[in-house]
C-alpha cells in the first residue's frame, strides 16, 4: 500500500492540558479550588492544585524541540509546540503527519488521575474527574468531531462511583477509561480482588476498553540510579509483560467475555513469547494449581480480550499472525519523546513492508475502530481522510525544529546520562518552590505567540 493511500489511528497520544479548561465546569462552591496553571518567576509553568505543584516534565512534550534539549526540567508553555495544548494546532499536527485519529491519556493528573483520586476529600475528587471527563469530552475530543477517541478518568478508589462514571461518560459517546497496569502500586486492592467487579461489569456493559498505560500503576523501573537512562527506556513497554499476566491468569476475563483491554504503549514483539509461555504453564501445571480455562489457552483469552498497541515493532510485525492480527493497533505517542511524529507513515510504513492491504488497513485504522467504537466516516468522507488526503490541508504547518531552551541533565560524574541524573533533575522539578516573587496565571495565547517567535 501507497504511505498516502493509508489511514492512521493512533490509540496513544497525550494532552498537554491547557491553562482554561477548568473555566464553566465547576459547581461554584470549587470554583476557587480548581487546578491553576501558574507561571513561576524562574520562567516555568506549574500547575497548583491543593497546596501542590505539578511541572509540566519534559520529556512528555518534546515533539518539534531539537532532541539535544530532551530532558526532565520543568517546562513552560511557551517551550511547547501548540499542539500540545492548542486543540486547533494539534489537528494542524495530525494532519501534517497524516493522522485521522487520535486518543489521547492525561498529563497534568497522571494517566489515572491521581492528582484527584489521592486527595482526602473525595467529594472534590470526584468533582474534579467529572470536570476532566467532561472537558476531554466535549472540548477537547468534541471541537473536531471525528478526529479524537474521547478517552475518561476512572476514580480508582470506589468502584461503584467508576462504574457509574463509566455509564455516565458512555452517553456522551466516551467508550475507554483509564487503569492501573498494577493497582496495588497506587494502594489500591488487586486486580485478583472481587473489589474490582462493578468496574468489569459496567465497562463489558458498555463496551468500553479498559487503557492500561506503561507506568500508570508502579511508574519507571529505576532501581539502579548508575545505570544509563536508555535502559529505563527501552525496558519501559515489556514492563507489561507482567501485567498481561496477571490479566489472562485472573478469573474476571473468563467471565466477562466481551471485555477488552488495551495494553497502551507496550508494543508487541514480546507477545509471541508471552502466549507460548503462559500456554506451557498452563498446561504443564494447571493439573496441580487448579487453573481452568475450560477448553481454552492462555493465548485465546489474550486474544479474545487485549489490544496491543506498537509505535515502532518491526519484529513484531512479522510476526503478527502469532500476536493476534485483529488485536494490533499502532500508535503515534505525540508529544512524548518516543513520538514518530511528523515521519510517522513514513517509520510506519518501514514495519509494514510486504504486508497486505488487508493487514494493513486492520493495523492502522480498523482494528481501533472496531475495538474503540470508533466512527470518523460517520463525519468525514473516507477518500478525505488518507495520509494524503490530511496531508494537503496541512502545507502551512511550519514542522521545523525550534529551541525551547530545555536544559538536558548534565552528566557531571558520568560519560552518559544516568537515571540517577534524570531522578535528580525530576525531584528538583517537582521541589522547588516559590521564590523571586509572585507567581502569575498562564495565558496561552501568549505561549502560542512565543513558540512561534522562536
Amino acid at each position: 500500500m501507497k504511505i498516502e493511500d493509508m489511514i492512521l489511528v493512533s490509540v496513544d497520544d497525550h494532552v498537554v492540558e491547557p491553562p482554561d479548561m477548568w473555566e464553566d465546569r465547576l459547581p461554584a462552591r470549587f470554583q476557587d479550588r480548581a487546578p491553576k496553571l501558574v507561571r513561576k518567576p524562574d520562567g516555568t509553568d506549574v500547575w497548583v492544585f491543593e497546596g501542590q505543584q505539578v511541572p509540566n516534565i519534559g520529556l512528555n512534550a518534546v515533539a518539534g524541540r531539537p532532541p539535544e534539549e530532551y530532558g526532565m526540567e520543568p517546562t513552560s508553555l511557551d517551550q511547547l509546540r501548540p499542539g500540545n495544548f492548542d486543540i486547533h494546532e494539534r489537528i494542524d499536527d495530525m494532519n501534517a503527519a497524516g493522522i485521522l485519529g487520535s486518543m489521547c491519556f492525561a498529563s497534568m493528573c497522571g494517566f489515572c488521575g491521581e492528582l484527584f483520586g489521592r486527595q482526602e476529600d473525595k467529594e472534590l475528587a470526584k468533582v474534579m474527574i467529572q470536570a476532566y471527563n467532561d472537558w476531554h469530552i466535549d472540548t477537547w475530543c468534541g471541537t473536531h468531531p471525528g478526529r479524537f477517541i474521547p478517552l475518561a478518568l476512572p476514580m480508582l478508589w470506589d468502584p461503584k462511583l467508576m462504574a457509574d462514571e463509566i455509564r455516565r461518560v458512555a452517553k456522551k459517546g466516551c467508550h475507554a477509561i483509564s487503569f492501573a497496569d498494577n493497582p496495588t502500586g497506587l494502594g489500591y486492592p488487586s486486580l485478583h480482588s472481587d473489589f474490582w467487579e462493578p468496574v468489569w461489569k459496567a465497562a463489558a456493559d458498555e463496551g468500553t476498553v479498559v487503557a492500561i498505560h506503561i507506568g500508570s500503576g508502579t511508574g519507571m523501573k529505576l532501581q539502579d540510579t548508575a545505570a544509563p537512562v536508555e535502559i529505563m527506556i527501552t525496558a519501559a513497554p515489556i514492563s507489561l509483560f507482567g501485567c498481561a499476566t496477571e490479566l489472562v491468569f485472573s478469573k474476571f476475563l473468563r467471565e466477562y467475555p466481551d471485555l477488552k483491554i488495551a495494553l497502551s504503549e507496550g508494543g508487541i514483539g514480546w507477545v509471541p513469547y508471552f502466549l507460548d509461555r503462559a500456554d506451557y504453564v498452563y498446561e504443564h501445571h494447571r493439573h496441580w494449581t487448579h487453573q481452568d480455562f475450560g477448553g481454552k489457552l492462555p493465548s485465546d483469552v489474550f486474544r479474545e480480550h487485549m489490544i496491543t498497541c506498537f509505535i515502532d515493532d518491526p519484529s513484531g510485525v512479522r510476526n503478527r499472525d502469532l500476536v493476534g492480527i485483529d488485536t494490533i493497533t499502532w500508535e503515534s505517542d505525540y508529544p512524548h519523546s518516543d513520538t514518530t511524529w511528523p515521519n510517522a507513515p513514513e517509520e510506519l510504513a518501514k514495519s509494514l513492508e510486504g504486508v497486505s492491504d488487508e493487514d494493513v488497513n486492520k493495523i492502522t485504522h480498523e482494528n481501533a475502530m472496531r475495538h474503540f467504537r470508533y466512527d470518523p466516516f460517520s463525519v468525514i468522507p473516507k477518500e478525505q481522510c488518507t495520509v494524503g488526503a490530511l496531508r494537503a490541508q496541512a502545507k502551512h504547518v511550519d514542522l521545523s525544529l525550534k529551541s525551547g531552551g530545555g536544559t538536558p541533565p548534565a552528566p557531571e560524574d558520568a560519560p552518559y546520562v544516568t537515571i540517577g541524573h534524570i531522578m535528580k533533575q525530576l525531584a528538583q522539578a517537582f521541589a522547588t518552590p516559590f521564590e523571586g516573587g509572585p507567581a502569575r496565571e498562564v495565558d496561552p495565547e501568549e505561549a502560542r505567540k512565543r513558540w512561534d517567535r522562536n
